[in-house]
């Protein structure tokens, strides 16, 4: 796996090509995970810890190109009060703002990452002024078109807009009838969000009155818990049903009736995202230890049987995440168990 230390360039491309896969082990459970987008922080990864205890970690992670090995900086670890359930980095691929990382837990914080390689909190951001309890946060999303904006889902069944500039709440709003697990931007000012209503929903903050439901799960009271909006092609959208080995396919012009259900996982999934570079693929990754990758080109014509993913992958134990590279399409990272892998695809 390490690169060649052979000066001759077209060696270590060589190298490189072989090398398809590189793994770092962590001290504990990873669950949240998260690429970099910035330009000059190439192979960059933030995890996270799934401790059952109050402190936790996080770890920001790089690819050391020359030897091939992920390394830690001890600088770069910091601790985080429960575990966090996600964890995004600045979109903003060009370098023009701070470097900035942003985790949910208890509260929505954001970390700023200083060119001398510490990192400090910039902000908490309590969506519950009224009060010190707060509904766990379940899930957040920092939008790309604005990336002043980040949208959280909380198990209080609410949707907070933030403008983290400014450290203010832009829009608060009761989003379903139950525990609100994802959300995800469609653009500038429409987000979507999943619940344990069973419920895909879409809001526009142009018009916070009104929500279109795109899709409501067949069997009364199964939750969904995980949503994928396709950034390339903001017509569709996946998302997953709590405990299910399928992942649904919709296409936000025909609400209630999927266009596609990807069905060859043998146990549950637990993770999707849509290729950054292209409108037609998506990657799955489950508890049957596998991420498979999919072409949903044919996604209007019926195939007969269903659809087979392009490409399959098994690691060592149950993927829990599963995060596909905006600034380095090329590359799929996984976390299972302690193992934190990236994948050439």
């Amino acid at each position: 796996m390490g690169a060649s230390s052979d000066p001759n360039q077209d060696g270590s491309d060589e190298q490189q090509k072989r090398s398809e896969i590189y793994t770092y082990e962590a001290p504990w459970h990873i669950y949240a995970m998260n690429w970099s987008v910035r330009r000059d922080k190439k192979y960059r990864l933030a995890i996270a810890s799934l401790l059952e205890q109050y402190p936790n970690r996080v770890e920001i992670v790089q690819l050391d190109d020359s030897n091939g090995e992920i390394r830690s900086d001890p600088n770069l670890s910091f601790e985080h009060p429960y575990p966090p359930t996600k964890t995004i980095f600045i979109p903003d691929k060009e370098c023009q703002k701070p470097d900035l990382l942003a985790t949910s837990s208890d509260f929505l914080r954001v970390w700023r990452i200083s060119d001398d390689h510490r990192v400090e909190l910039k902000s908490l951001l309590n969506g519950n002024k009224n009060s010190d309890f707060c509904g766990p946060l379940t899930s957040f999303d920092w939008n790309d078109a604005e990336p002043k904006r980040i949208g959280t889902s909380s198990i209080d069944t609410t949707c907070t807009i933030w403008d983290i500039d400014r450290e203010i709440v832009d829009t608060q709003l009761i989003a379903h009838d139950k525990e609100v697990y994802d959300i995800a931007w469609g653009g500038v000012s429409v987000f979507a969000s999943v619940s344990a209503d069973g419920s895909v929903r879409v809001f526009d903050l142009r018009d916070k009155e009104h929500s279109t439901i795109i899709y409501e799960s067949s069997e009364p009271d199964t939750p969904l818990v995980r949503l994928g909006w396709n950034k390339q092609d903001p017509r569709y959208m996946a998302t997953i049903i709590m405990d299910s080995s399928k992942v649904v396919v919709l296409d936000i012009r025909y609400p209630t009736l999927p266009v596609v259900e990807l069905q060859r996982h043998q146990a549950s999934v637990n993770a999707i995202a849509w290729a950054p570079h292209s409108s037609c693929h998506i990657c799955t990754a489950g508890d049957d230890s596998q991420a498979l990758i999919w072409d949903l080109s044919s996604m209007g014509q019926p195939v007969e049987g269903g659809l087979d993913p392009i490409l399959a992958y098994t690691a060592g134990a149950e993927i829990e995440q599963l995060q596909w590279s905006s600034s380095q399409p090329d590359w799929v990272a996984i976390a299972f168990s302690t193992k934190l892998q990236i994948l050439r695809v």
